[in-house]
């Protein structure tokens, strides 16, 4: 369902701006009528590729497909001939009482979801009844806010019971005959107890499901390592094994905390590019044992795949040596036959500048460790003298101060013994150097 806190309506929330009948124009949300054929702005949409295409067809496929809370969707059969379009609301057959959701998609994209998910079109489906009216959405409205209000409690019984599960969510059916609570639990729970108290809690029918952890996450959202939603609650709906053996051929370092999504197993893009990865490898020379040259042994510490480069190192060495595959190939053939290359120093053919020179195993450290200088702060009252300015911008040296040489006019005494009256007068300039002060006692 849409979220009904949204501001402007939302696409298929039930506040808003009011709907054109005349021309089936929801004017809410982001007010392009529709034109995104996404059904939505919600998660878990599906994209109506056919929407713009006249299809030839005789009678239009009769099942349509309507979306509930935590992007749930199923299948009924519009058995009515009523006129819909994406989003509208739709009072749905339960076998306990009806429900109500948004339509989300119709028409011969139905068709292949049904032979996705091995559903044939002769078995029997719950009917479709009719549009949704102002009191039916009135009461919805009232269903959905019981759902915070009984998880909150809820989860306060299963504390007071000792019950060792995780309650994730609490979807109230529409005409409040039953609720629905989804949990996890790493073991089996026995909930009799629960369901009782349940019942005499909320005076409805209840029913326990337990789901994985990775569909608790999707139902309650997040934002993924990557900066964006995650795919379980946005857009993926099939969640397959995930192996540790995928990390591995993409060459990624088998660290729990950055493998590990919000639900705690692997993440799922773990699939998204291993088929690409294995397709690589194939061409990739399988080291099992280290490289023998006359310098010693080489031990592989990293491969890339597309760039076709292995890095090698020596025991005693902390650099590495970029080695082409082919290369690599030819050392093996040649450790076959008994016969050593020189080292890997001359090997070394990168046409990258970046990859001519042997990499260190502590550079990222470094740059980390190394110390970013301020720079000096200019002086607030700069020295305008000629003789203070020096001419040559180079680097300064060290020098030691040559003994003063003091002139019968620069002398604070003449030759009589009287004062100087011009040395006097004249303003000496402050020493500005600490060293030849004495310290202070501490």
């Amino acid at each position: 369902m849409a979220c009904g806190q949204c501001s402007t309506g939302g696409c298929g929330s039930i506040k808003g701006l009011p709907q054109d009948k005349s021309n089936h124009i929801d004017t809410a949300g982001c007010r392009t009528a529709g034109g995104c054929s996404s059904g939505g702005c919600t998660k878990m949409n599906s994209f109506d590729w056919l929407s713009n295409m006249h299809i030839p067809t005789v009678e239009k496929f009769s099942v349509i497909e309507v979306k509930f809370k935590g992007g749930r969707k199923e299948y009924f059969k519009n058995i009515h001939k009523i006129e819909l379009y994406t989003g509208d609301f739709v009072v749905c057959e339960m076998p306990t009482g009806y429900h109500i959701g948004t339509v989300s998609m119709q028409g011969e994209l139905v068709r292949i979801q049904l032979a996705k998910k091995s559903i044939k079109e002769e078995d029997e489906l719950p009917v479709l009844h009719r549009l949704a009216t102002e009191k039916d959405l009135e009461k919805h409205t009232l269903a959905i806010n019981r759902d915070l209000v009984a998880m909150y409690r809820t989860r306060e019984i299963c504390k007071e019971l000792k019950l060792n599960l995780k309650l994730s969510e609490v979807e109230f059916q529409s005409d409040n005959s039953k609720a629905t609570f989804y949990y996890s639990a790493d073991d089996r729970v026995d909930f009799r107890e629960l369901i009782k108290t349940l019942a005499g809690e909320f005076k409805v029918r209840i029913e326990m499901r337990q789901i994985s952890l990775r569909q608790e996450a999707g139902r309650i959202g997040g934002i993924g390592s990557c900066g964006r939603e995650l795919c379980c609650s946005t857009w993926l709906s099939e969640f397959k094994t995930i192996p540790t053996a995928a990390a591995r051929y993409q060459n990624l370092s088998l660290n729990p905390a950055k493998l590990s999504g919000q639900c705690g197993r692997l993440k799922c893009c773990l699939n998204y590019e291993l088929e690409t990865y294995i397709d690589a490898i194939k061409d990739i020379p399988a080291v099992e044992r280290p490289l023998q040259t006359e310098k010693g042994d080489a031990t592989l510490q990293k491969t890339d795949i597309f760039r076709r480069i292995m890095w090698f190192s020596y025991p005693n060495d902390t650099n590495w040596f970029p080695i082409p595959c082919a290369q690599v190939s030819e050392i093996q053939k040649m450790n076959k036959d008994g016969k050593k290359p020189l080292g890997l120093e001359n090997l070394m053919v990168i046409t990258d500048a970046e990859l001519s020179k042997p990499t260190s195993i502590n550079n990222d450290l470094e740059r980390l460790d190394r110390k970013y200088h301020t720079k000096k702060k200019p002086n607030k009252k700069p020295n305008n003298r000629p003789e203070n300015q020096p001419q040559n911008k180079g680097p300064r040296l060290e020098t030691k101060p040559a003994a003063p040489v003091v002139t019968p006019n620069q002398s604070s005494v003449n030759a009589e013994g009287v004062p100087n009256p011009e040395r006097r007068n004249k303003k000496r300039k402050k020493n500005r150097n600490n060293q030849n002060r004495p310290e202070k006692p501490i």
